[in-house]
């Protein structure tokens, strides 16, 4: 008598409800991956001919495709889209013999969940136009697109808006993005040198962010990523060109990466010229506007007692020499500037891609307990072996009772950093104590500063990331930790501290570079425990091997700002169908 799964494996391969594919190889993984290509290949024969018959009965429809493109259209579905298949293991190992089969009902779903997974970029990209995010938006439109286009027929995806008018995705979505570059204006607001500091807004308002790319007469540049609408042409020494092309990216190629599916579809379709994404801009010498920005101020916004002239102009000193090291990379007699702790993070800094100072600083300083907080220096970090990318970041030194800097941190974005400042219900000192705790964290991250988060999480913090897993019909949803969103299956992990720290030290090993960007922040001081406060905040992580966008929740004990506690930590891609987003009452 054949065993159960072998008499299911013969009734499949008999009946005419289903397709399949076979694979043999020495591992289950080399079997199942044949049988999959196996399987797709009979898909793809499947419905090309269906596509032929609706062709030779006299239907016209221009989506319909040439058999060799549809071909390659369907060889972009791989296990991890098709997850409406069910496995077979009919030999185990070392001879493993694997099938996989389909239901041909279930065909159009294939196409159904890539043009949902279309439509979920289209409304991330309307969520992060709403908040100036330009480079989000763009990239979602953009990959939507290209996921539309892979379709079966791409000319009857539909997006619906607010008023109940469909549109044709293929012809909505340029129009989308062409709206976007039309809307921009870029401006030149200094140049000194080879400098050339632009203003980028969109509708009147400062983008948050935008990515661009410059021919400089020469050759293109790197990726440059501005931020809070400043952005930075850097050009070659004795380059005397006054007028200079740029070209806002919008098809991340080099990141499609972290999704397989994009990636796949990615090299499937021809790049679209958007020709409304080209700007010319006009720079001359020394147009030097800095003065609309005068040095040595203070943030009287959240500065809690007066800085004399005198203090003001030693902070104004060390920071022109470091400014000067930076610009012409000669570091010496700057150490005793710094508190050991501080010159170790400085030189960590500069092992951060290519640094270069940009732009005309304009400092502010504001008193924090015995320290000074100093703003207003913006650097480019530049990395060529990943992408050709570049981040602009602003950079805030803290000086500590002896006039040294002890600390240096990449500064919150403007939506990020108003979100706390003008708390103005709270202690001045709690959220200044915020924002340099967010600060530190997203610091610590990108220079790999292990030894800093080993200090900020508590020793019994509790710890959850969630991330995406291959589903299949074969896997129920009946585990505490699996949640189906979207399509997706997402899986909870909770982890004890040294756990997530070893996982972190290999992530860290992995990667040339990472780097965070927060917006959204919702703050909130809970009612027990003294200056307790949990953040529920929209982070954006890229690297460069892995990128994802979600929702970070942190409770975080700051009673002794200088050492703060991370009580709890999660994160997750997306709002939990069952109860959102992570939150302090979920912790009780």
């Amino acid at each position: 008598m054949l065993p159960i799964y072998a008499q299911d494996w013969e009734h499949i391969k008999k009946s005419p409800l289903y397709l399949y594919g076979e694979g043999w190889g020495v591992t289950v993984s080399e079997a199942d991956n044949n049988a999959l290509n196996d399987l797709i290949s009979k898909i793809s024969v499947q419905v090309t001919g269906e596509i032929e018959q609706q062709e030779s009965e006299g239907v016209s429809n221009d989506s319909l495709v040439a058999k060799k493109e549809f071909v390659a259209k369907i060889r972009t579905y791989t296990q991890a889209t098709l997850t409406n298949t069910g496995r077979e293991i009919v030999e185990n190992e070392p001879d493993a013999y694997v099938v996989r089969y389909i239901k041909r009902s279930e065909l159009n779903r294939i196409f159904d969940r890539r043009k949902q997974k279309a439509l979920d970029y289209v409304y991330s990209a309307q969520r992060a136009t709403e908040k100036e995010k330009i480079d989000v938006a763009l990239k979602d439109y953009y990959w939507a697109l290209m996921l539309v286009q892979s379709l079966q027929y791409p000319n009857e995806a539909y997006y619906t808006d607010e008023c109940d008018k469909k549109h044709i995705l293929t012809k909505w979505i340029p129009d989308q993005m062409n709206k976007l570059f039309s809307n921009l204006n870029i401006e030149v607001v200094n140049r000194k040198d080879c400098d050339v500091e632009l203003r980028i807004t969109h509708n009147g308002d400062i983008v948050s962010s935008i990515d661009y790319t410059y021919f400089d007469g020469r050759d293109w540049s790197n990726i440059y990523s501005a931020k809070d609408g400043c952005g930075v042409l850097e050009l070659a020494p004795g380059n005397i060109n006054e007028n200079y092309q740029l070209k806002i990216e919008y098809e991340y190629r080099g990141e499609s990466h972290i999704d397989k599916e994009i990636e796949s579809v990615m090299k499937l379709n021809k790049p679209i010229a958007l020709r409304n994404a080209y700007f010319n801009v006009k720079s001359k010498f020394e147009i030097c506007t800095a003065d609309q920005w005068p040095n040595q101020k203070q943030n009287e916004s959240i500065a809690s007692s007066p800085i004399s002239n005198t203090e003001l102009a030693s902070y104004e000193v060390a920071l022109n020499r470091v400014e000067s090291a930076l610009t012409t990379k000669n570091f010496e007699n700057i150490e005793t500037l710094f508190t050991p702790e501080g010159y170790e993070i400085f030189t960590q800094l500069l092992k951060y891609g290519n640094a270069k100072v940009v732009g005309t600083p304009r400092h502010t300083y504001y008193p924090y307990d015995d320290y000074v907080v100093a703003r207003g220096l913006q650097m480019s970090f530049a990395f060529a072996n990943s992408y050709r990318k570049s981040f602009v970041e602003d950079v805030v030194f803290t000086f500590d009772e002896n006039n040294k800097i002890n600390n240096i941190a990449f500064g919150l974005g403007e939506e990020a950093e108003n979100d706390i400042l003008y708390k103005e219900a709270w202690p001045t000192k709690a959220r200044v104590a915020l924002m340099q705790f967010l600060e530190n964290y997203q610091t610590a991250y990108a220079l790999k500063r292990l030894d800093y988060i080993t200090e900020i999480f508590d020793d019994n913090a509790v710890i959850i990331t969630a991330t995406v897993v291959p589903a299949s019909v074969n896997k129920k949803i009946d585990s505490p930790e699996l949640h189906e969103i979207q399509n997706k299956i997402i899986k909870y992990n909770r982890y004890t501290k040294d756990a997530y720290l070893k996982q972190l030290e290999r992530s860290f090993n992995s990667k040339e570079y990472i780097n965070l960007r927060f917006a959204g922040n919702d703050v909130r001081k809970l009612g027990r425990g003294g200056e307790v406060y949990a953040i529920q905040i929209s982070q954006e992580y890229y690297s460069s091997n892995y990128g994802d966008k979600g929702y970070l929740f942190l409770m975080i004990d700051i009673n002794d700002p200088q050492k703060p506690l991370i009580k709890i930590r999660t994160w997750q891609p997306e709002k939990d169908p069952n109860f959102g987003l992570y939150g302090p009452e979920d912790f009780k």
